[in-house]
């Protein structure tokens, strides 16, 4: 299974999609140990990906400001974004 899309520039959806078809490969128990390590290395990086991109999502959602009635009025300013 390959992806013309490198993976640091995967949406998350993308990484998911693609380290569910790795995990499936793997579980599999059909591919060869060289394939199997080859996968195992491209999941590991795929998860990075996923992580990565769950990250920047919390601190965006952390960084709606609210106003007194509750209502979300805009962002905060946060370091890194």
């Amino acid at each position: 299974m390959s992806s013309d899309t490198p993976i640091d520039e995967m949406s998350f959806e993308e990484a998911m999609r693609a380290l569910e078809q790795v995990v499936s490969e793997l579980e599999s128990g059909k591919v060869a140990l060289e394939d199997s390590i080859r996968l195992y290395e491209r999941g590991a990086k795929l998860k990075q990906r996923c992580e990565a991109k769950l990250k920047d999502a919390e601190e965006k959602v952390a960084a709606i400001t609210f106003d007194a009635d509750g209502q979300p009025k805009g962002t905060a300013p946060v370091d890194g974004l």
